[in-house]
């Protein structure tokens, strides 16, 4: 079989996969193993695992871990078993990793959700997710009222504070100070039970639930170890990522602590107190989304002036392929930095492709090299028939990391995986005789705001309850600050004269905020093909063609 690969693109005739040209991971052969013990069990050296970059507080390991145990010891205590969904709903802090690791040490099932999220976002959430109790802050309490009868922990302050019609049961601060309970009969846990359940738009219509194992977390973990080289040493990274999402949770909130690394959690992202966090923590890697990294270019001259930047080696951006100008704009201006991109969806746990040098970030517009131990094929999306290299076609990729599917949808698990474990991306991309991918278009319809995924079928649905709007359609709009926001065309019902500002405030009462529409044009009819789905490249290009 080895011969037949091409060294230079990863190609293999026989069978038209492409592999990864990285060096494969080692994955514990133990099957009774679950995340928390895998990222606990790991030696290093680091001393602080987490601080708290607003107010300076800090997790040392040792109290990191002995209060992971206490936790999973009074949620034991509390009827938590292996199987059952806990909702954290709370924005990045040093207390949201205790609370993963401890949920999954047990064997149940962690599920997070936005903080921008309204309560009817929630709360479909909760329902789908069937969760049995629910981790959050005093101040987004508000947030959960609608499931009234859902057992709460507060996060923060104590379980004695009056808060009307919702149901806390206890507080974190008390079960971290609790004694772990070395009697407690622990279920066995496997790595293909499920660990996470992480909300993801899919590729149409509403969000669906990810299901990813043990085995999905421990093989990301990792990968990220090995992408990092973090065998060789500690190193400090700047937390701007939400952990809420699958590459914060499972790479700053856990997975980093695998090699004794300093994880500084900034709360909300805010310019100054990250680069001020780089300057006082002595930070080596700093995590970021393409809109950042220009301002961070457009500034330069300011930024250097005013914080001391020595400490930062490595860059690393997500969510969208860099241009060469962003690249060399960096490296001009941050020559002692390097900038490393990646490539990944929630149902991939983050994994995929990667740039893991300034060399290789260099190939401008590339959304990496295939990440170690993964499978890429490039499918032609009318023929299903496999394609060698530099042709263009829907990326399926394969490995270790790859989701169990969606959570209780059958019909949605079918159209993304398939039948030996191939997941379509979605994207339509190529393969270049060195193995560098390139995404060219997204087959999906998914809006990208500021990295935010904004499904407009979701929108659609929305507008539709209007009682003056008979049709519509939402596409991406592009915009240079954000990447794309949503746009929708409208078709009014007869005699109506609803106006453009009406129909944003309608739908920005009901939405999280990255998910409002910012534009709205009035149209006669929405045009569709045979089948009835909406034709959205026509209206892209109609929406842009005024550009």
């Amino acid at each position: 079989m080895a011969q037949t690969i091409d060294p230079r693109s990863g190609f293999c005739k026989s069978n038209s996969v492409f592999y990864s040209k990285r060096k494969p991971i080692p994955l514990p052969p133990n099957q009774s193993l679950d995340v928390t013990t895998f990222i606990a069990s790991r030696a290093h050296h680091g001393r602080t695992a987490f601080i708290d970059a607003a107010t300076g507080s800090k997790l040392s390991f040792a109290e990191l871990w002995r209060a992971v145990e206490s936790v999973a010891s009074c949620l034991a205590e509390m009827g938590v078993r292996k199987g059952h969904v806990i909702l954290l709903l709370s924005p990045n802090s040093i207390f949201f990793p205790v609370v993963c690791l401890a949920v999954m040490s047990l064997g149940a099932i962690i599920t997070t959700t936005n903080p921008l999220n309204t309560p009817r976002e929630i709360s479909k959430q909760i329902s789908d997710s069937k969760a049995s109790l629910a981790f959050t802050t005093l101040e987004l309490v508000p947030k959960l009222a609608a499931a009234s009868s859902l057992p709460i922990i507060l996060i923060d302050g104590t379980s004695s504070q009056s808060t009307s019609n919702v149901k806390i049961v206890n507080n974190l601060s008390e079960m971290m100070k609790k004694e772990p309970s070395g009697s407690r009969v622990k279920d066995r846990v496997n790595q293909d039970d499920t660990a996470t359940l992480l909300y993801s738009s899919g590729t149409t219509g509403a969000s669906k639930g990810v299901v990813s194992s043990h085995r999905n977390l421990i093989a990301m973990v990792q990968t990220v170890l090995s992408r990092f080289n973090l065998e060789d040493g500690e190193q400090t990274f700047i937390c701007t990522v939400p952990m809420f999402h699958i590459y914060g949770l499972v790479a700053f909130a856990t997975g980093l602590l695998a090699s004794g690394s300093t994880i500084v959690v900034l709360s909300k992202f805010e310019m100054h107190e990250m680069l001020s966090s780089i300057q006082k923590y002595r930070a080596t890697y700093l995590p970021l989304v393409p809109p950042i990294l220009v301002a961070l270019i457009n500034g330069a001259n300011q930024v250097k002036a005013k914080y001391d930047l020595s400490s930062l080696n490595w860059v690393l951006s997500g969510g969208a392929p860099l241009s060469k100008e962003v690249i060399e704009g960096f490296v001009e201006q941050y020559p002692t930095v390097t900038i490393l991109q990646g490539y990944g969806l929630t149902e991939s746990t983050g994994v995929g492709a990667s740039t893991d040098s300034l060399e290789e970030s260099r190939r401008y517009g590339t959304a990496g090299m295939l990440s170690t131990s993964m499978e890429a094929k490039i499918v032609d999306p009318e023929s299903g028939k496999a394609l060698p290299v530099n042709r263009t076609g829907e990326l399926w990729l394969g490995g270790p990391t790859i989701m169990k599917g969606y959570f209780s949808n059958v019909e949605a698990t079918a159209s993304t995986l398939d039948s030996q474990g191939w997941l379509r991306t979605g994207d339509l991309c190529y393969i270049d005789d060195d193995g560098f991918i390139f995404v060219v278009d997204r087959l999906k319809e998914l809006i990208k705001y500021k990295g935010y995924q904004v499904p407009p079928a979701e929108l659609e649905a929305l507008l539709l309850t209007h009682p003056e709007i008979s049709d519509a359609a939402v596409i991406p709009f592009p915009d240079r600050e954000v990447g794309q926001y949503p746009m929708a065309y409208v078709v009014r019902k007869s005699g109506s004269n609803l106006t453009d500002s009406a129909i944003m405030d309608f739908v920005a009462r009901q939405v999280a905020p990255y998910k409002r529409i910012r534009r709205v044009a009035f149209i006669t009819s929405i045009p569709k093909n045979a089948s009835g789905k909406i034709l959205r490249k026509d209206l892209i290009q109609l929406a842009t063609s005024k550009l």
